[in-house]
């Protein structure tokens, strides 16, 4: 076993172990190590400060074994901090990424940096075939596209995404939830004018009724604007 392999099972926790694998179906629970996130950050952040040889050697080592070697390599591309090399590793990265978890973790500062420049494989992204991929786009549009970056076509490219799969749906509607309440007369219209297909319509609604930074008014007529969807 590699010194990165045995250092993270020093972290294992049974217990965490057995509960994470209920929440990432999509991961064989034999290839969760059981390491919670607080101690997987700090050690990315130790790994790559005191050993950047072997920091660089992980990154370029894909694919991964275990569900924890690839949440430690997109902490290791967090630490990151030129825009280029950033992404060249992420884009090396998001293809192999299998679940929800993975690609949720890991966000790099230095993409807030640089907004034009990220946005374009952005853009490249959600028009992938890998589910992941897809998620990936849209969670950074989530994450950094709402507040002072935000143009209205965002919304409309996301509307515009059809995908059979689970995750890339949820993530669109936990996108348009959180759009609801950061740009909701912009976000408004493509509930109002069901801009997306009936389940993630109605899950938008749902997670945006959830969030505690919408208003009671405004939640009385989200729940108006429910589709009912027949069963077949």
């Amino acid at each position: 076993m590699d010194k990165i392999l045995n250092d993270l099972f020093s972290f294992q926790d049974i217990e965490y172990k057995n509960f994470n694998a209920k929440l990432i179906p999509t991961v064989d629970k034999d290839l969760i190590i059981g390491v919670r996130t607080p101690d997987l950050r700090n050690y990315a952040k130790k790994l790559f400060k005191e050993d950047e040889k072997r920091t660089f050697e992980f990154l370029n080592n894909i694919p991964h074994k275990y569900y924890e070697e690839n949440n430690l390599h997109g902490c290791l591309i967090e630490q990151i901090k030129d825009f280029d090399l950033a992404m060249e590793y992420t884009e090396k990265f998001i293809p192999f990424i299998d679940n929800w978890a993975t690609c949720d973790l890991f966000s790099p500062k230095v993409f807030k940096k640089y907004p034009n420049e990220t946005y374009r494989y952005i853009l490249d992204w959600i028009k992938d075939e890998k589910t992941y991929v897809i998620r990936y786009g849209i969670g950074l549009l989530l994450s950094n596209y709402l507040d002072e970056n935000f143009k209205e076509e965002h919304l409309k490219i996301v509307s515009k995404i059809k995908s059979e799969e689970y995750y890339v749906n949820m993530m669109i509607a936990w996108y348009f939830a959180t759009a609801l309440a950061k740009q909701q007369k912009y976000a408004i219209k493509f509930i109002e004018n069901k801009k997306l297909d009936d389940w993630t319509h109605n899950k938008s609604i749902q997670k945006a009724i959830e969030s505690r930074r919408i208003t009671e008014e405004d939640k009385a007529y989200l729940k108006s604007l429910k589709v009912k969807i027949v069963r077949q």
